[in-house]
């Protein structure tokens, strides 16, 4: 395998119904329950994307949950 700084291989930013993310290879197919995010690009570019924006890693349904209990 390449080093990180030799992978020229493109990603796009994947995210589930879960508001979980991942990234996935650009010419892929993606995998059932995953949809694209909006960021495309360099396995170190997609990755600060996803620093910036998943902020909670908790999972949609556990986020809800807890909301619903201080109610």
């Amino acid at each position: 395998m390449a080093d990180a700084e030799d992978d020229k291989t493109v990603y796009k930013v994947v995210v589930n119904h879960e508001e979980q993310y991942s990234i996935w290879f650009a010419d892929r197919e993606l995998p059932n329950g995953w949809r694209e995010a909006g960021k495309q690009g360099l396995k170190a570019e997609c990755l600060a994307y996803i620093k910036d924006v998943w902020t909670d890693m908790r999972p949609l349904s556990l986020r809800k949950a807890m909301d619903a209990q201080k109610n």
